[in-house]
């Protein structure tokens, strides 16, 4: 049975949500404040994190920092915050997922179940992927250029093993979305794909304006290349 850890403060979310989960056949543990979850994080181990960013004693993205520090378990915001500057802070700071209300129960459900899907998936891969100058050690979550170590935040890394485990195929932005982020069309769009991109290639390329490892296919997508051009 997969242990779900649900931090939220409206009362009547937390009898609905729970209710719904446990007919999944999910076990349920919840706070309403961010001290209450500071005290019961520890009780268990969990599979699953659900956070609310605005709680009467703080923001669940202080939570989330703090599980970060000891924990790589799947995290996802429930929330009413749907700026998108408050989607990729997030997301940056260690976010799985990022879900705005209102919102559908299926849809609510279905993105619970592929987050654990994608967690029992990546607990069975090769401890490292090597290509093109970058090692990725997943255990530690640690990126790797030409031997030295490089800061990626949450929503990079994830973006980067997605590439590096389809070496040399392509991929459209679509794809990507979904596969990284369980997206809709009124979650992260193309634009805010390409400003990830950017970024991931200022930090492993050795020129970013002539990227050899993300390649652009023009009117395709994103390619990973395996072998150094030239």
């Amino acid at each position: 049975m997969k242990h779900i850890f649900f931090v939220e403060d409206d009362l009547s979310l937390i009898n609905g949500l729970t209710f719904a989960l446990k007919k999944q056949g999910y076990e349920v543990e919840t706070a309403r404040t961010c001290l209450e979850a500071r005290k019961k994080w520890g009780e268990k181990n969990y599979d699953l994190v659900i956070l609310d960013v605005t709680l009467p004693d703080g923001s669940g993205y202080d939570i989330c920092r703090k599980i970060r520090e000891v924990s790589k378990v799947p995290l996802m915001f429930l929330t009413a915050a749907d700026e998108e500057t408050d989607i990729i802070m997030g997301l940056d700071m260690g976010g799985d997922d990022y879900i705005t209300k209102p919102f559908k129960l299926a849809v609510f459900l279905s993105r619970v179940n592929a987050l654990l899907r994608r967690s029992e998936n990546s607990s069975q891969k090769d401890a490292q992927l090597y290509s093109n100058g970058i090692a990725v050690n997943l255990p530690k979550s640690e990126v790797r250029k030409n031997g030295s170590r490089i800061d990626v935040t949450a929503s990079e890394y994830k973006l980067l093993c997605l590439f590096m485990e389809n070496p040399d195929i392509v991929l459209s932005p679509e794809q990507i979305l979904g596969r990284l982020w369980d997206c809709d069309e009124n979650y992260i769009d193309n634009s805010t794909l390409t400003v990830y991109i950017r970024r991931l290639r200022i930090k492993i390329e050795d020129d970013p304006a002539k990227p050899e490892k993300i390649v652009t296919v023009r009117g395709m997508g994103y390619m990973w290349s395996s072998r150094k051009r030239g």
